[in-house]
């Protein structure tokens, strides 16, 4: 199964990517993870790659691509994958094309839509743990105190993205870069498209109802 969860900053791609992960047993492929794993490891590509993450720039496509396609010769893909992230621009897209074999392309491209206000209100509430990492949300899913991380009591703060000129800029940005991507896979047949707004598990039950329609997954 090979599936690409498409979306605006904030409407739940990883969240989604984790829990089918976990219940369909094939990985989930992050770009985010796979950067910080690069540059932590100090790999030839992650070492490439932070020379632009240190400066604030965008990581380049190539780099980008080549490590997705690193990831993806890695044997957990053998039974599939979920991208979450990737392609995140129409070069990208294309290239995903070309490094895959026909019968590794995508079988299925889901869009997860949500109005802007709703995307505002879950990116800015956003807090993440300082020293493990872990995130809350200050009004869904709360810490047990405030400001402190209920797994290693490190302090909470709010990234500089998810602030509202951040996130509006981000949101820009995707419109631009990004939202063409549904129109790539409308024309491949490959698009569909599912409201995720509500709680986190009707929304993995609306996908997991997709993919049984789909085919892509049993009943079970």
């Amino acid at each position: 199964m090979r599936i690409i969860l498409l979306g605006p900053p904030g409407a739940g791609k990883g969240t989604q990517a984790k829990l089918l992960s976990r219940k369909l047993g094939v990985p989930q492929i992050s770009t985010g993870d796979i950067l910080r794993i690069a540059v932590k490891a100090r790999t030839e590509l992650g070492r490439a790659a932070k020379v632009f993450m240190d400066r604030g720039a965008l990581v380049p496509d190539e780099l980008v691509v080549q490590m997705v396609k690193d990831r993806m010769q890695l044997q957990d893909c053998a039974n599939g994958y979920i991208l979450d992230g990737f392609p995140r621009t129409m070069t990208q897209a294309h290239s995903l094309v070309q490094i895959l074999a026909p019968a590794a392309l995508p079988q299925i491209a889901i869009d997860l839509e949500v109005a802007e206000d709703e995307l505002i209100l879950r990116l800015s509430g956003r807090r993440v743990c300082q020293d493990c990492g872990f995130m809350y949300h200050i009004e869904f899913a709360p810490p047990s105190q405030p400001g402190t991380c209920d797994r290693c009591q490190g302090g909470l703060f709010q990234r500089d993205d998810d602030k509202d000129d951040a996130i509006r800029e981000r949101l820009k940005v995707y419109r631009k870069e990004t939202k063409p991507l549904t129109d790539f896979y409308q024309k491949k047949g490959l698009l569909r498209v599912i409201t995720a707004e509500g709680n986190v598990e009707d929304i993995h039950d609306q996908l997991r109802k997709l993919l049984v329609k789909e085919g892509i997954i049993g009943q079970a």
